[in-house]
């Protein structure tokens, strides 16, 4: 393991009278890490979507080279979240998720500020493909830190809320897109230089206010703490696993992990395709301007905020911690507003808002449950892996099919083409979601041993 990101050391228990006020002000303290810091990440992943529209218009690319290149933030993010968050199981998330922001900073930077940098699709495929590899980076070290520091009982509410970083990053993006056109001069380039600041300020936030593992403050376990062990639960489950114990007795043994994988690629295909076509598509099918695009895209990220929250919420209180219902009611849903979104004719963009709206209010609701769901499945040192290989098949399957399977589509079939496919991923999504639910009664089974 790169030694940089080496695990703090266990310091010395604290007395007994100093362990509850210690653990309550360092799990604000650690939250407000993993929530700016991951916010802060999504400042610089979305952001060639917005200059999109300038690179067809103004330097003549097409709608399916873009998508080729766009694609590589996916396909690197794929494979970035399962290799990388191996070794964030065997890491310090402090230095991991600064480590991570850092880097897809200066890539982002280097897009804005670099003429060579979207000369060719070429350079830009590269560049994306290492931002995308520095933002998987992220979730697994944000995924470890909250298996440490909250409790089973707990974890649903605290992922709920810790998973709006989504679309409190992702929404401010089209605001300072607007801000940097506004400061420099009209310069499109600022999609990419103005937020990549921000983030920097974000990474160093990071590494102010994060901490590793309870035991490496002299605290003891969250368990210990909260009285909530785990069935099986042992002293093992706070050693540091290897690398082939991860991947090979926790991930890759266990069934219902693949499951809600394979499920997770076609969530992945209508999240992204909506969002990161919304600028081009409203922009040519449905006349808006650059200004109303970009609020869009605002309005679209920042909707899933009380929806995730209310789909956690649901799932918890109304299916008793059963994930699959709740997320098939939210993906009937999304269906309904894809196609509200696709047959409402031009001229309409309060209908065309709202059903934008509808979308982003659902989406990241069975994108949360998902990710909750492989943080459940395994023990807490192989959460990361286990999330990151839900995450390979949501990116690798899904998105990349959202940015070039989606763009190419569009160019030889119209944007009808394009909403077919995005209508048939709900439909596979709801399928498999249904199909998950014979498999409820073996989850406690999987989380107390590999299938």
């Amino acid at each position: 393991m790169i030694g940089i990101f080496k695990p703090a050391p266990h310091r010395t228990a604290l007395p007994t009278g100093q362990v509850d006020g210690h653990y309550k002000k360092l799990r604000w303290q650690i939250f407000a890490g993993i929530f700016i810091g991951y916010a802060g990440y999504y400042l610089v992943r979305k952001n060639f979507s917005l200059a999109m529209p300038y690179l067809i218009s103004e330097m003549g690319y097409s709608r399916g080279d873009l998508g080729v290149a766009l694609s590589a933030v996916s396909i690197a993010y794929g494979l970035s979240k399962f290799l990388m968050g191996n070794v964030s199981d065997r890491s310090n998330p402090r230095i991991f998720l600064a480590a991570g922001l850092i880097m897809s900073a200066l890539t982002m930077f280097a897009m804005g500020l670099m003429p060579w940098a979207t000369s060719s699709i070429a350079a830009m495929f590269v560049l994306l493909f290492l931002n995308g590899w520095f933002q998987g980076m992220g979730w697994p070290a944000c995924g470890r830190t909250m298996v440490h520091w909250w409790s089973k009982k707990e974890r649903g509410s605290i992922v709920s809320v810790w998973n709006v970083a989504h679309n409190v990053g992702g929404g401010l993006i089209g605001p300072l897109f607007l801000l940097g056109m506004l400061l420099f001069k009209e310069d499109w380039h600022a999609a990419f230089y103005v937020p990549a600041a921000g983030a920097m300020l974000v990474a160093a936030f990071i590494l102010l206010v994060m901490k590793d593992t309870p035991q490496s403050c002299g605290l003891p376990s969250i368990e210990e703490y909260k009285d909530d062990y785990p069935e099986n639960y042992d002293k093992s489950h706070e050693e540091e696993l290897t690398a082939k114990e991860i991947f090979f007795k926790y991930v890759f043994r266990n069934k219902l992990l693949w499951y809600i994988a394979i499920a997770n690629a076609f969530i992945y295909l209508i999240r992204y395709g909506v969002l990161d076509w919304a600028p081009t598509y409203l922009s040519e099918a449905k006349d808006f301007s650059v200004d109303k695009s970009s609020w869009a895209y605002f309005l679209y990220e920042w909707a899933g905020i009380p929806g995730t929250l209310l789909c956690g919420w649901i799932s918890d209180k109304v299916f008793k911690g059963k994930r699959a219902p709740a997320g098939i009611v939210f993906m009937l849903l999304v269906t309904v507003a894809v196609m509200v979104y696709w047959f409402n004719p031009a001229g309409n963009p309060t209908i065309d808002m709202l059903a934008l709206v509808a979308i982003g209010f659902l989406i990241y609701g069975p994108v949360m449950l998902i990710g909750l769901y492989a943080l459940e499945l395994v023990p807490k040192k192989a959460a990361g892996t286990a999330a990151g290989l839900t995450g390979l098949f949501g990116y690798l399957g899904g998105a990349v099919a959202a940015n070039a399977v989606l763009g190419y589509t569009v160019d030889h079939f119209g944007w009808d083409g394009g909403f077919m496919l995005l209508t048939a991923s709900c439909v596979m999504s709801v399928i498999l979601l249904a199909m998950s639910m014979k498999h409820i009664t073996t989850e406690k089974k999987a989380v107390a041993q590999p299938a």
